[in-house]
């Protein structure tokens, strides 16, 4: 997604500091076409994954990181993780957004809100 070569993605080229996360970053793209194909092989939960995969790919990485954050047991209310959801939505996220209103659920079930 940088515009490097994939010749230019090694692990000399790491090493040196030449390459930065824009160079490693998946492309959304591959990532829905990895989904088709699992979903071909006869793995929908896979495909499932690559498909929110792909969603997150084209989210700021410190906006990632504070997903990953909120979804921990015991660091966000049911009103934090609507907050999320609904960004989420806001930034065509739709299958992302659904997993956090999933875990929302189940996170109120078992006890696991803060």
């Amino acid at each position: 997604m940088s515009g490097k070569e994939i010749t230019e993605i090694t692990v000399g080229n790491a090493i040196d500091g030449k390459l930065g996360l824009s160079d490693l970053r998946m492309d959304p793209a591959a990532l829905a076409h990895q989904a088709v194909l699992a979903d071909e092989g006869g793995n929908p939960q896979l495909a499932e994954n690559f498909l929110r995969a792909a969603e997150l790919a084209s989210i700021d990485d410190e906006q990632v990181m504070a997903l990953y954050e909120a979804l921990r047991p015991y660091r966000s209310t049911a009103a934090d993780l609507e907050e999320v959801r609904a960004s989420l939505l806001a930034k065509a996220a739709p299958r992302c957004a659904a997993l956090v209103e999933q875990a929302a659920v189940a996170y109120a079930r078992r006890g696991l809100l803060r």
